[in-house]
Order: structure tokens, then sequence, then C-alpha cells
């Protein structure tokens, strides 16, 4: 085990939290996907709250036979609060927004983030400096 995976192992066991993955299928995970990966259902308790939520795993770690680690999902997790405004996440993340196709990609972008935001505060809000390590 490297540095990064015993630190979000060391995360999970110091704030009471519990991780479980759970293979569901191989495929597009994403709206722009190119490549299949295997797709996992994860859920993630913590003080009788819990948070799940579906992770795409890397197309190389999908080729190459891995699963994901704590280390893997806590590290892509939104652990920042995101801008208001569609325009500004938008902005700040680097969508153009162009057209009211574009629009619309931004804007279902930007309200998963804020959903997926919700539910780590929710889980890890006092803690979430900590959280923020695991990168």
């Amino acid at each position: 085990m490297n540095e990064y995976h015993e630190h979000a192992w060391k995360f999970l066991r110091n704030c009471g939290a519990t991780l479980k993955v759970k293979f569901l299928h191989y495929g597009k995970h994403f709206d722009d996907d190119r490549h299949e990966r295997n797709v996992y259902s994860v859920t993630i308790k913590r003080n009788g709250q819990s948070y799940s939520f579906r992770f795409g795993d890397s197309v190389f770690n999908t080729q190459n036979g891995g699963k994901p680690t704590e280390y893997c999902i806590l590290a892509c997790l939104q652990k920042y609060e995101p801008e208001a405004d569609v325009w500004d996440f938008a902005a700040e993340y680097g969508y153009e927004i162009c057209n009211r196709g574009s629009y619309n990609k931004a804007l279902h972008i930007h309200q998963a983030v804020k959903k997926e935001y919700a539910g780590v505060i929710r889980l890890f809000g006092d803690v979430i400096e900590q959280l923020q390590e695991i990168q």
C-alpha cells in the first residue's frame, strides 16, 4: 500500500466511515465517453448518514484488471463548493458556453457537481479539510 492509499484508508478509519464498492457494468460512464470502463456503485456511510453514487473507473485501471481503491474514490470527490452561478462555474472549469447545447451541458454538469458536493458535506462537513488533503 503506497502513502496515498494509506492516507485515504486512515482518513476513513479515523472518521468512522465505511466505503462499499459494487461492480455494476462495463460500458460508458460519462455522456461524452469515447471509451468503455468498469462502472461501480459506491456507498459511503458515516454517523448514520450515507451517500451513494456511480463511479466510473479509469480506462487504464479497467484495461489492466485493477479495481478502484479508497484513494481513487476519495480523490475524485467534489471537496470544494462549486460556484453558485452556472456561468461562473463554466468559466472556472473551462467550459465554453456558446450556444444552447453547450449551456445545457454546463448546467447539467454544474447541477451534478453541486449534488455531489452536498452529499460530501453531509458526510464529511466537520472533517472537510482533512478530506481535501486527499488529492
